[in-house]
């Protein structure tokens, strides 16, 4: 199984981490920073030209400040 950068669950995942990251009040610089990572990884991740695995999904929530469970919860509702 290949890993469709524009499936609907990657579409979800990167609106739901922008949509956290602005409800929060953070620019991009802002949260590269709590991640110790430059601007441009948030950029990669938000547009779609980068994967977020696993941890980065955690540390993301973590740095954002959302359970990432919940948030799992409403994308595993996502048409794949």
């Amino acid at each position: 199984m290949g890993r469709a950068l524009d499936s609907p669950r990657h579409e979800a995942l990167r609106a739901l981490l922008v949509e956290r990251r602005t409800k929060a009040g953070l620019r991009q610089v802002d949260l590269a920073k709590r991640l110790k990572r430059r601007q441009d990884y948030i950029s990669y991740v938000e547009t779609g030209q980068k994967v977020v695995d696993v941890v980065e999904y955690l540390e993301w929530a973590e740095a954002i400040g959302f359970d990432p469970a919940q948030a799992m919860r409403k994308l595993r509702k996502t048409p794949k």
